[in-house]
């Protein structure tokens, strides 16, 4: 089965889609998701079947407007009045109390449930036209990079679901900031598009989950996605080496082997010469790193290497983000300079 290609302008025979049952191929600012009616149990259990994705991993309820929250959430803070107010259509998710309408197999069980409100205005039309929220994780096949083109969703998905809305290129890059707002402080349970700083801004002090910067355990339940599992990961393992670019680029390039690939920021592709190089811009542009990641991290696998050496961004702004998807490619296998 071939999948079935939209273009922005086929907003009525998306929302078909989703309404009966079926998978669709969502573009958002973050990265493409995989979406399905996010109240149809049966619907939601194919988004799981469709990634290969853990069935203790939760989903995140993509909506209109900040509206439809008072429909699936109860006890809502003021907090997320406050978020949604600053940050929404956007990058950001808010973990809330979920009401018994939303299926376990979105929550994977939990009594909460993550809400966004993507900056796609296509997207936004699926959903209201569609007049149900759309649970969708990122389009890729569990374990791998995300995708932020449509042609790169395509290359883990085509065949395996109904239909892909094609709206171009993502703009942000990395998934969505996912913000817990059932503790006190509130807590960053995964870096995104919406900074550290600027959540700072807003609710004061906000405390960052363990997860962020180490693997969780196998008995651990991940409250949101992309905590628990390897995740972004190409073909070949990764090492990232952190700390000061001119000295990693001289580390990696004193001990890289005859097939290692090498990703790299643009100052320091010459460092390299005789092995396969990606980069993902300057040390300087982070939210150009934060487009490019993915799609460098894919490239490898269209290369013969053994392995992959990586630069680290700096952990300021939505570099925390990039950071994080960089060590969770590797598997948290870092060197610290």
């Amino acid at each position: 089965m071939t999948t079935l290609r939209l273009s922005a302008g086929d907003i009525d025979q998306a929302a078909g889609i989703v309404s009966s049952g079926g998978l669709l191929g969502i573009p958002t600012e973050t990265v493409y998701g995989l979406g399905a009616n996010g109240l149809n149990e049966r619907a939601v259990r194919a988004i799981f079947e469709a990634k290969g994705r853990p069935q203790d991993n939760p989903l995140i309820l993509h909506v209109p407007d900040e509206s439809w929250l008072e429909r699936y959430c109860e006890d809502i803070p003021a907090a997320a009045y406050e978020l949604s107010g600053r940050f929404w259509p956007g990058p950001l998710t808010m973990i809330l109390k979920r009401k018994d309408n939303v299926p376990d197999a979105v929550t994977a069980g939990l009594d909460t449930v993550g809400m966004r409100c993507p900056d796609c205005a296509v997207t936004r039309a699926v959903i209201e036209k569609a007049g149900v929220p759309v649970a969708a994780p990122s389009g890729n096949a569990s374990g791998r990079p995300s995708p932020t083109t449509a042609a790169a969703m395509l290359e883990d998905m085509d065949g395996k679901i109904d239909a892909m809305l094609d709206d171009g290129p993502c703009k942000v890059g990395v998934e969505s900031t996912i913000i817990d707002l059932t503790v006190t402080p509130p807590r960053l349970l995964r870096p995104g598009g919406v900074t550290l700083e600027e959540l700072e801004e807003v609710l004061g002090e906000v405390a960052v989950d363990d997860a962020v910067r180490r693997l969780m355990a196998p008995e651990e339940q991940p409250k949101a996605p992309g905590m628990k599992y390897r995740h972004y990961a190409p073909k070949a393992p990764v090492t990232v080496v952190k700390g000061d670019p001119d000295m990693t680029a001289g580390y990696i390039a004193a001990r890289m082997g005859e097939g290692s690939g090498i990703l790299c920021f643009d100052e320091f592709k010459g460092y390299f010469r005789g092995h396969p190089v990606v980069t993902m811009g300057p040390v300087s542009d982070q939210a150009e790193q934060a487009r490019e990641i993915f799609e460098a991290l894919r490239a490898f696998d269209h290369m013969e290497v053994t392995d992959i050496w990586a630069q680290s961004p700096s952990e300021g702004g939505i570099g925390l983000a990039v950071s994080n998807r960089l060590n969770k490619a590797a598997g948290f296998h870092i060197i610290e300079l």
